[in-house]
């Protein structure tokens, strides 16, 4: 039962919201500052991406007075883990409140936008928030102070690179280190002379000086109400509902009461950990305490000998304190391990906020600051209203998982830290999937004394690890075991055993990886043996052991220089009219109102009257089943909850719908066929309540046989959905005639497309069975079919709408329908308007991803390196439906020959139907796992003939007039140009040579250097989808309305649209406005995918507006010296039609598989990148140091857009080649789910250097202008970051004596690049399979 509320406690709110007195009486403890923001004062602005406090797009800034100094402290915190209790007497900062276009914008909002770093616009407000409480903090801050401050900020569409250019122009002119006079990033035109005569380029995007000044002065005002008068932070505080209670004491005496009473309460401090167990494992305390500026908290007292810190001491200003304090004594000291460890620590949000006591009662077994406190013997003082104790944290300290000694009376006050001694070191080191904002797979801290006499014997040693056990623990073992040894090369083979059994890891440990984390442990320790043994000798200490030099690259810190850049284009003529956008540079016309917060995506669209919100009921028990029940009666008996509906809701011939083939239900029927799979829907009065709802009901299912989860199980099965086959040539007789014949496999992983806006949709119904759906969807035509099936109407009464999306990358082309049908199925039945929006972790378990491969090889080549017949099988993994997969295997086999001719071919593709929700669509739609494929087999060939790689390649490099596999004749090939020029521009064969030199004198670290290409077909293989159409509205005043079947998901259509109506119509753009995508005003619209929609709505484009011009042309030669305006009015008056539909359609898409013949795509891009890599042979770790590009995009209508989108796709699918993983349990669970446990690129991990440069003076006649489809070809260049980290691999290998033909499967993982570099720190098991995975028992499976 909820508590009365005690006297003397206020239970009203007061905080302030940009400028805003606000009070709020009672309000709920459940609610999130982002809830409040959104749903009760209309702020849409601050976006929800995670939840989690993981993607940085609900960064806020919360500022408040620190009466002891008298000073505004100003913090970036994530809005949506905020309890919105907690900011009692704080000012709250959104987006809104710093500037808007009709008030004028803010300097941070205006670089953002002019510096081309928006795209789709969803993270854009985290970005500025945190860039602007940087600012407050510090007015000129480095590039370095830049790149910490978007540690917690993700960007899924832009590759980061103009989000920082645009950022560092707020650094002093001095400190820009871009390689640029005055920081000036549009600073110089280049004539190149060459075969195509004189081309004047541009380097850079934008020009900084027309920025408008940062004026710190005109910031927004921290409230003087709570400068003045601390009253508020005296107010004892009680929030209450039904089932929660929130209090905020203001004394120590106080919180023990409170604590003593409320024994199982939760303390708030940041609720970085409770707000996840509470939105996603529906862990809801009944009882909140959040302690309030009470010093004993929060003081950090420094002593002779030790420094106590404040359980409520955040971890910012730990590491404040840890970065003043780490260079006063000798290194390896606490506070420098304490510095380097919270700098890696999640994101500047989350340390803001996440305290000491948190971190530690928390008792993860992966925190990073546990072993260091276990490590260096600290103490931490309990207190409750019956004393005090003090507890040392030991191997007693944690009991088991998430566990530990302290009693649930008892309050963590504060820890004590001892100061490290002269003859100790402390060393301490973690390694994650990424390197910033990542939980760590294992980290450690590891802690030796010697003796003050022998000072290379050894009096006492502490190894320490998280992730190695179900808690923080010491590896008992081999730290004893040091203890009274010398300091010498003999204790390494030792200790590196005794880690073994100290934690012996099976398969099937929590986490997996177990190969992977001994080796972790083991290497850790040889790092530690070197630091500890270089700083004995900077100590003046004799008697070391020798270490040769080129080990000492273990022990070099990985750092990251100031990235550097540049953007080579070319410019458009002189002579070109000022109107005449296209071709030039111009900003995404939405792009300061993504700065702004003012863009406005389905979930920002105001609440409607009456209006009611849908959450789904999915099915969590068993992959393959049958249904048995669903009882929704304990969800329906919670107030508020309005309505379920499920399969018994809707007629059968209804509750089905399908992309290709109608072969999946609105909701589950008879059987579940896929964990993640609809069973039913919730309808409540708001989300709150129907998230816990649909929780409530009762799923009974009976398993079915078999479950097929893997492409391995398919095979085994015969469970096929699809297949093809092309072939050219005589692979038989090629490999009869070849040196070598050799066979093998291959995994390509599956990708997340992780938009930051999840899928959303809003159902509105009207008279006459007409329903308004508004929708991110990239098909809006099939959106509309769908629902008018499913719900029983005629297309005319449904009207889709798409503003834009926050993201998309294939996603939501298809799978938007598993909430755009309920939705209206709801709204329809129920006559009120029904909001649905997926929440991260649904989303990525319900929605499908990028499919995985498995391929299967044989190849014949000769040793001159020339390859002669190859032979592959692609399997791709379709989950249970076939959504698009057959034309994703098709895209594979029509491309999976790459760049390159190769005489003899036999391809199969395999579309295998498994028992997982199924997967969909993502930018390269099949071409680049075909393509990281045949690059490992030019790897295989130049491994077994001695041969150079990149001549190799060379050797079979298209050209024009060439034809591939699949028959198609290769017109204006350019790919040689691409590859002569990026082998030029990267000073590829120097650099390969540096490479060769560092690797020599580097035995831990190694380089590796490579360059791939790509070819991506553009245009449909089906007939019907080869058209577009435009509507074009001219009104009265000269306006035009501009209208088309595309839609705007950050790739800049709509702007490309509009540059190229100022060129028909021969008028500015500002006359020009495009609203919104729908299906009343351009009917049955080609989907948005595969890079063409520029070419099919331009073209229609131009169709309506030259229609339109035709009919001006009398009013215009009558005219000439007249005003657009004027022609309008004239044509007007003599009953001229200012409307026109425009129409493009081409007929030549005819391809045959029975007969190889036809076409199946329209032209042909192409790209070659370069990229050099270095590796840390002990850990598996990684930095891209320098990347270059050459990509064709024929003529381009808008350079900022095109090389944003190069930038975007190649930071994305090096997610895909190196990073991204998706795992699933051996009972079909995505246990990769949100950002906490799926890791996309940060802006830490964007090439150091990173150079783009459009191939210049190509052109293409089969497109609008010439110019080319540019949102997926890119994406393989990343292969260049695989290839590079594999042969840094194999010169590792080398060294070892290791074959260099070896498997390596994508992602090139850190534990797959560790593997790869077996040495004598690594652990093998012979239990697991060569993959890691899919071994009987193992923890997680590759699917």
């Amino acid at each position: 039962m909820a508590q009365q509320i005690e006297p003397k406690c206020s239970s009203i709110l007061i905080l302030f919201v940009n400028g805003k007195k606000v009070v709020h009486e009672n309000p709920n403890p459940e609610w999130t500052l982002l809830y409040f923001l959104r749903y009760k004062l209309g702020l849409c602005g601050t976006k929800e991406g995670c939840g989690e406090g993981g993607c940085g797009a609900c960064t806020v800034l919360l500022s408040r007075v620190n009466r002891k100094t008298n000073t505004i402290i100003n913090l970036a915190v994530n809005a949506c883990l905020l309890p919105l209790c907690c900011l009692h007497g704080c000012a709250i900062v959104t987006v809104e409140g710093i500037g808007s276009i009709q008030s004028g914008v803010h300097p941070v909002q205006e670089r953002i936008a002019k510096s081309h770093g928006t795209q789709c616009g969803f993270c854009t407000p985290g970005f500025v928030m945190s860039m602007y409480a940087l600012l407050r903090n510090n007015p000129n801050p480095t590039e370095s102070n830049i790149e910490d401050a978007f540690q917690g900020n993700l960007c899924r569409c832009t590759g980061y690179r103009p989000i920082l250019s645009g950022f560092k122009t707020f650094c002093c002119k001095e400190k820009i280190s871009n390689g640029i006079p005055n920081g000036c990033c549009m600073y110089k035109n280049i004539e190149l002379n060459g075969s195509l005569g004189t081309i004047e380029v541009i380097d850079g995007l934008f020009d900084p000086s027309e920025f408008k000044p940062y004026d710190s002065s005109q910031d927004v005002v921290f409230p003087p109400e709570l400068l003045l008068d601390s009253t508020l932070d005296n107010d004892n505080l009680v929030f209450q509902t039904s089932t929660v209670t929130y209090y905020r004491p203001i004394s120590w005496a106080e919180l023990l009461k409170l604590k003593e009473k409320h024994r199982d309460a939760k303390i708030l401090a940041g609720n970085t950990e409770l707000g996840l167990e509470a939105k996603f494992k529906s862990q809801i305390p009944s009882v909140y305490i959040q302690p309030f500026n009470i010093s004993e908290l929060c003081d950090i007292i420094e002593e002779v000998d030790s420094v106590t810190v404040g359980g409520g001491v955040t971890l910012t200003n730990l590491q404040k304190f840890s970065e003043n304090k780490k260079w006063n004594g000798l290194k390896g000291n606490i506070f420098s391990s304490l510095a380097e460890m919270i700098h890696w620590f999640a994101g500047p949000q989350i340390r803001n906020v996440a305290t000491i006591a948190g971190n530690i009662i928390t008792a993860s077994p992966i925190s990073d600051l546990n072993p260091i406190f276990m490590a260096t013997g600290c103490t931490v003082t309990l207190e409750s209203v019956y004393g005090s104790r003090s507890l040392k944290m030991d191997e007693h300290f944690f009991k088991s998982y998430r566990k530990t000694s302290i009693q649930g009376i008892e309050v963590l006050r504060s820890i004590t830290l001892p100061l490290s001694k002269k003859n100790e070191f402390i060393w301490s080191a973690k390694q994650c999937r990424r390197r910033e904002d990542d939980i760590a797979i294992v980290n450690t801290a590891m802690k030796v004394s010697f003796d003050t006499t022998d000072q290379c014997l050894i009096k006492s040693a502490q190894l320490v690890f998280g992730g190695m056990a179900a808690m923080t623990s010491e590896a008992k073992a081999a730290s004893r075991y040091l203890i009274g040894k010398k300091w010498s090369t003999e204790i390494l083979e030792d200790v590196c055993s005794l880690l073994v059994q100290d934690f012996p890891l099976s398969v099937d440990v929590p986490g997996g990886m177990a190969t992977y984390r001994q080796s972790l442990a083991i290497s850790f320790f040889y790092k530690f043996y070197l630091h500890v043994t270089q700083w004995l000798s900077e100590s003046g200490i004799s008697d070391l052991p020798f270490i040769e030099t080129e080990a000492l690259s273990a022990t070099r810190p990985c750092t990251r220089p100031a990235t550097k850049e540049s953007q080579l284009y070319q410019i458009v003529s002189t002579n070109q009219a000022k109107y005449d956008l296209v071709g030039r540079p111009i900003t995404h016309l939405s792009g300061l109102k993504h700065g702004t917060g003012e863009a406005i995506y389905v979930d920002d669209i105001p609440l409607h009257r009456n209006e009611h919100y849908g959450t789904l009921v999915i099915n969590r028990t068993v992959p393959y089943g049958k249904l048995l029940s669903v009882d929704p009666s304990e969800a329906l008996a919670i107030p508020g909850v309005v309505a379920f509906f499920d399969a018994s809701s809707i007629s059968k011939d209804r509750n089905i719908f399908g992309e290709i083939e109608h072969d999946e239900f609105v909701f589950a029927t008879g059987e579940v066929t896929a964990i993640g799979q609809t069973v039913g829907l919730i309808i409540a009065n708001d989300s709150l309540i129907a998230e816990k709802a649909s929780k409530l009901v009762k799923i009974n299912v009976e398993p079915l046989s078999p479950t097929i989860l893997t492409i391995e199980q398919a095979i085994a099965n015969d469970s096929y959905l699809y297949h093809r086959k092309v072939s050219s040539g005589d692979v038989e007789a090629g490999f009869a005639r070849s040196d070598h014949v050799v066979e093998g496999e291959m995994r390509v992983g599956g990708q997340e497309q992780f938009y930051l806006e999840t899928q959303s949709c809003l159902a509105i119904p009207k008279e006459d069975d007409e329903i308004d759906i508004y929708i991110a969807t990239q098909a809006v035509t099939n959106m509309q079919r769908s629902i008018s099936k499913c719900i029983g109407v005629p297309q005319n009464r449904v009207t889709v709408k798409t503003r834009r999306a926050g993201g998309s990358f294939g996603g939501k082309e298809t799978r938007c329908i598993l909430l755009g049908i309920p939705a209206a199925l709801a709204a329809q039945k129920l006559r009120v308007p029904v909001r649905m929006v997926l929440n991260r972790y649904d989303d990525m378990e319900i929605t499908g991803h990028r499919n995985p491969y498995l391929f299967r090889y044989k190849m014949g080549f000769n040793t001159d390196g020339q390859i002669v017949a190859i032979r592959i099988s692609a399997y791709t993994n379709c989950g249970v439906a076939q959504d698009l997969c057959s034309a994703i295997i098709c895209v594979t086999i029509f491309s999976i020959d790459g760049t390159f001719r190769i005489p003899n071919w036999e391809i199969d593709g395999w579309a295998c139907k498994t028992n997982l929700p199924a997967n969909t669509a993502m930018r390269g739609f099949g071409n680049p796992e075909g393509s990281v494929v045949l690059h490992t087999l030019f790897e295989i060939v130049a491994a077994t003939t001695g041969r150079d790689t990149v001549e190799i390649r060379q050797l079979h490099l298209y050209e024009d007039g060439d034809f591939t596999p699949s028959n198609q004749i290769l017109e204006n090939c350019t790919v040689k140009r691409c590859w002569n020029e990026c082998i030029a521009n990267s000073s590829y064969h120097k650099r390969l040579q540096g490479v060769k030199e560092f690797n020599k004198k580097n035995k831990w670290k190694k380089r590796g250097i490579a360059i791939t290409t790509t070819k991506h077909n553009l245009g449909f293989a089906d007939r019907f989808m080869c058209q577009a159409g435009a509507l074009v509205m001219i009104h009265l005043d000269g306006s035009v309305s501009l209208n088309h079947g595309g839609m705007e998901m950050g790739q800049g259509l709509h702007t490309k649209m509009i540059q190229i109506a100022t060129r028909v119509l021969q008028i500015p753009a500002s006359k020009i406005y495009f609203s919104e995508t729908a299906s009343d005003k351009v009917p049955n619209a080609t989907a948005t995918c595969g890079s063409v929609s520029s070419d099919l709505n331009g073209m229609a484009v131009i169709n309506a507006c030259e229609i339109l011009i035709q009919r001006l042309l009398p009013y215009k030669t009558a005219n000439p010296n007249g005003s657009w305006e004027n022609w309008i009015t004239a044509a007007y008056f003599d009953q001229i039609n200012l409307s026109a539909v425009g129409f493009f359609s081409y007929p030549d898409a005819n391809y045959n598989f029975a007969t190889n013949t036809g076409t199946h795509a329209k032209y042909t891009s192409y790209g070659a990148g370069c990229s050099e890599v270095e590796i840390d042979c002990l850990t598996g770790d990684h930095s891209v140091l320098r990347t270059d590009i050459v990509m064709d995009v024929g003529e381009s209508l808008n350079p900022a857009i095109d090389i944003g989108q190069i930038e975007g796709a190649f930071v994305q699918g090096y997610g895909l080649f190196v990073m991204e993983e998706l795992l699933y349990s051996r009972k079909g669970h995505l246990l990769t789910k949100g950002p906490s446990m799926y890791k996309i690129p940060t802006m830490n991990d964007i090439p150091r250097e990173f150079y783009v440069s459009i191939l210049r003076g190509s052109s293409n006649p089969r497109a609008v202008y010439s110019s080319k489809g540019i949102g997926e070809p890119p994406l393989t260049l990343a292969t260049s970051v695989f290839f590079a980290i594999r042969n840094a691999i194999s010169d590792a290998r080398k060294d070892k004596k290791l074959s260099i033909d070896f498997r390596f499967d994508s992602p090139a993982t850190v534990e797959r690049i560790r593997i790869a570099c077996e040495n004598e720190y690594s652990v093998r098991q012979p239990s697991l399979s060569e993959n890691g995975s899919n071994c009987q028992n193992s923890w997680s499976i590759n699917v």
